[in-house]
């Protein structure tokens, strides 16, 4: 019976272990496993996939395609009229008719005209029943072509401007996501640095005033402070409790929300280590404006919607007009009873055929769209010019406030070290009977805003510095521009 009373306490100390995980994260770690596992990078990985194979989609098209196009069977019986030149009148006989075609054919664009060359063969059959029997194989067995519009939109042209840039602002836009990533986490990883700091501070104070009002239970006795001392306090010590039950629902929400961002398990026990002091970094301004402007994927966004702008004024100013095009080829061809002679002795066959459609009265649409996107126009370029100072105005601001958060930091951490050492030292008189009450209590509050205002400190330059890493898509502390350091794995 013992023997099994010990299995089962093992199997639930197993049980508690495996549910209750714990692990220690500092800030480089908290990032790497944000830009790995979380949702948000799995969302921005998928993102970057389907831009990606956009642009492998235009590359194909740019590629020669091979393409077959059947009518493997189509039987036709039905009534038709016919002209009977023995009588000199129409009748109506019944037929019926089997007929099969494939056609095996290679296209190719040409960008520089908008027109397609094609290269194909052909091969129909026939057959008719009734009165009149009869069977054909016609044959098409190599023809050359090429269509083109003459004075039409060429959307093959716009495209080679557009889609090399839509991908290589989804390929910055990937990293500039991870980078926002990187920002999310920093955000999460100091609210729990935060609530773990607010903790231990709660958690410290509750021991700390309960001991204090148990000296001042001595103190009392032999008249050393008054009874309105002691029940301030005892009135510490209800509020320290309380503060600590505050804290520890405090620290669960962040860890909670962390973990989920992590994509962790929920009840995964994390704590968070303090990154120390960062070393010392000064961000010309002038090197983010044109690390931004090179790399940024809003300037190319808007570089993308000014030429998808100007590729509509284009299309509607062609439109407008009359329409040409050409559809010119030459080949061979044949016809006959058995397959084989389809193939024997083939016939030249040469088409040309040039087709014209003028608008003549449309009341002003052609002009009206002309227009309207010729207006947009203006108006995309004067939204991109307005989006282009807000960025720069963005980087401006958050690299002035970085190379200014560097100092607070050292500010910060200098005053919490005094504050520590006014707090020890005013606690250490307050037990002699130095110190008042009103000193204690201002000396513990200086130390609590003290180490609020550290850990805000450093929150602050680091999220300070992801965003200018995701803003310009460089890294200053090394050097390197991420855009060029770019590389994803399938």
């Amino acid at each position: 019976m013992k023997k099994l009373n010990f299995i089962l306490l093992l199997s639930l100390c197993s049980l508690y272990c495996s549910a209750q995980r714990r692990i220690t994260l500092d800030l480089q770690q908290t990032i790497s496993m944000a830009n790995d596992s979380s949702l948000e990078a799995f969302r921005t990985k998928n993102m970057y996939l389907s831009g990606y194979w956009e642009y492998r989609t235009y590359k194909a098209n740019r590629l020669p395609s091979l393409t077959l196009n059947m009518t493997p069977a189509q039987y036709n019986r039905d009534i038709t009229k016919r002209y009977d030149s023995e009588q000199d009148l129409d009748v109506y006989r019944s037929q019926q008719s089997f007929y099969a075609y494939g056609n095996l054919a290679i296209r190719q664009n040409f960008d520089l005209t908008g027109g397609t060359f094609y290269l194909d063969t052909e091969l129909g059959y026939m057959r008719s029943f009734g009165s009149n029997k009869y069977t054909q194989f016609t044959s098409v067995p190599v023809r050359l072509g090429y269509s083109q519009n003459l004075v039409g939109y060429n959307p093959f042209r716009w495209e080679r401007k557009i889609e090399p840039l839509k991908y290589e602002k989804v390929k910055k836009e990937y990293i500039y996501n991870a980078e926002q990533v990187s920002e999310q986490a920093t955000t999460y990883f100091f609210a729990l640095a935060m609530a773990q700091a607010e903790y231990d501070l709660a958690k410290e104070n509750a021991i700390s005033t309960d001991t204090l009002y148990r000296i001042g239970m001595q103190r009392l006795k032999i008249a050393s402070i008054s009874r309105a001392d002691l029940l301030t306090l005892k009135l510490d010590v209800v509020n320290a409790r309380n503060t600590l039950q505050n804290a520890t629902s405090s620290l669960k929400r962040a860890m909670f929300s962390l973990a989920s961002f992590l994509n962790l398990e929920k009840n995964t026990e994390i704590k968070v280590k303090l990154p120390g002091r960062p070393q010392a970094l000064t961000i010309p301004v002038d090197e983010a404006l044109m690390a931004a402007q090179s790399n940024n994927p809003d300037f190319l966004e808007l570089r993308q919607n000014v030429l998808e702008a100007e590729q509509k004024v284009d299309k509607t100013q062609k439109e407008s007009r009359f329409n040409a095009s050409i559809n010119a080829s030459v080949g061979f061809n044949q016809v006959a009873e058995k397959l084989g002679g389809a193939y024997q002795h083939p016939m030249q066959q040469e088409m040309v055929s040039v087709s014209v459609s003028i608008p003549l009265i449309d009341w002003g649409v052609r002009k009206g769209k002309y227009n309207m996107a010729r207006n947009s126009l203006n108006v995309v370029k004067t939204s991109a010019r307005q989006s282009e100072i807000s960025i720069e105005e963005e980087v401006i601001m958050t690299v002035s406030d970085f190379n200014v958060q560097q100092s607070m930091v050292a500010s910060a951490e200098e005053a919490l070290d005094l504050s520590v050492l006014a707090y020890n030292e005013t606690r250490q008189r307050f037990i002699i009977g130095k110190a008042d009450i009103n000193s204690l209590t201002l000396s513990l509050n200086r130390q609590q805003e003290a180490q609020r205002n550290y850990i805000s400190a450093l929150k602050n330059y680091w999220l300070y510095y992801y965003k200018i890493r995701k803003l310009t898509l460089h890294d200053f502390a090394t050097g390197f521009s991420l855009s060029e350091k770019f590389d994803y794995d399938n």
